[in-house]
C-alpha cells in the first residue's frame, strides 16, 4: 500500500463506541458494526492489495482465491471448496469452469451432482500459484505490518476467536 493509505488512518486518542458497549448495541452506529467494517475492510483490501497483484496474472480474485484454495489441498470436493472459499455455489462454479477452461484445475463428476465433483489443480495450474503466492505473501504482510506487534496479536486473536464462536454450534 502507498504512504498515502497510510496516512488515512484512524485517530487512535477518540474513544472507540465499543469500549463501553451495552447488551442492546444503544449507541452502536451502523458504520460501527463490526460486519460493516470488516466489509468495508475487506472491499479496500481486495482493491488494493489483491487485485494488482491477480489481474497482473490475468486472474480475476475469485480465481486467485480458488486456485490457492486448490494449491493447498490439491484435491477437493466442491461442496469443501465452496465452504473454504466463502462464497456462493453458482460463483465457484462458473470459477471453476473458466480456471478449467485455462488448464489450471481439473474437474471430475461422480453421479452428475456438484456434490460429488472433485477439483484439482493441475501441474499449470500449480505452476501459477507458485509465481502468484510470493506477490500475495508481500502484498498481505505489508497491509499487517502497517499496525503494531500489539495490534497484530490482538486483532488475529480476536479474528480467531470471533470466527471460532460464530462457527461453533449452539454459539451464544
Amino acid at each position: 500500500m502507498s504512504s498515502t493509505t497510510r496516512s488515512a488512518s484512524v485517530d487512535t486518542g477518540t474513544t472507540d463506541p465499543w469500549s463501553n458497549l451495552d447488551e442492546a448495541g444503544t449507541d452502536l452506529n451502523v458504520n460501527d458494526f463490526l460486519t460493516t467494517m470488516l466489509s468495508q475492510l475487506v472491499t479496500a483490501l481486495r482493491s488494493n492489495v489483491t487485485e494488482p497483484y491477480a489481474s497482473r496474472f490475468e486472474l480475476t480474485v475469485p480465481e486467485w482465491r480458488i486456485l490457492a484454495l486448490l494449491a493447498h489441498g490439491e484435491t477437493m470436493s466442491f461442496a469443501e471448496l465452496v465452504r473454504q472459499s466463502t462464497s456462493d455455489k453458482a460463483l465457484v462454479s462458473r470459477t471453476l469452469r473458466l480456471l478449467e477452461d485455462r488448464g489450471l484445475v481439473t474437474l471430475e463428476s461422480e453421479g452428475g451432482t456438484r456434490r460429488r465433483l472433485t477439483c484439482r489443480i493441475t501441474p499449470e495450474g500449480a505452476a501459477l500459484h507458485a509465481q502468484v503466492i510470493p506477490l500475495a505473501r508481500r502484498g498481505q504482510a505489508s497491509v499487517i505490518r502497517m499496525l503494531s506487534p500489539e495490534e497484530r496479536r490482538g486483532l488475529y486473536s480476536g479474528l480467531r476467536k470471533l470466527h471460532g464462536l460464530c462457527t461453533t454450534p449452539n454459539k451464544p
